[in-house]
């Protein structure tokens, strides 16, 4: 009976993750507050908690894709808009790599960790520096 309920919900998205994302991050908002901020962020996080069952329990796949889409869209535009900080947390993950900066240039150079003192040559200026990896 219960697998019956669930047959031809939407389910999860890409917009109902953020969603969640954000509810999420008020409720731990919410440890940090008092008074009227706590109990605006508690609100907050309940209307956030509410969209994301709506959502997911819908059975309008049409307009709930349609909601996605015009999500991911903004998402793009915002992630194009702030591509060094998106490139910063990509560098951060890569654990096999050090990255440099050319001191004539200001390129960013890649380079295996592990290698010890290496000589490195921008591909770009081709100005020669040596540094530890």
């Amino acid at each position: 009976m219960f697998r019956r309920f669930f047959y031809g919900r939407y389910g999860n998205d890409h917009l109902n993750i953020a969603i969640m994302v954000a509810a999420l991050l008020c409720g731990v908002l919410t440890f940090f507050c008092y008074g009227l901020l706590d109990l605006v962020l508690s609100t907050v996080q309940l209307a956030l908690l509410a969209i994301w069952f709506i959502r997911a329990f819908s059975r309008n796949h049409y307009n709930r894709s349609i909601e996605n889409q015009k999500f991911l869209r903004a998402f793009n535009r915002f992630k194009e808009n702030n591509k060094s900080l998106f490139a910063f947390f990509s560098r951060l993950a890569d654990r096999k790599h050090k990255y440099f900066k050319c001191p004539k240039c200001q390129s960013r150079l890649r380079v295996p960790r592990g290698r010890g003192n290496i000589t490195v040559t921008c591909p770009r200026c081709r100005h020669q520096f040596d540094k530890k990896s």
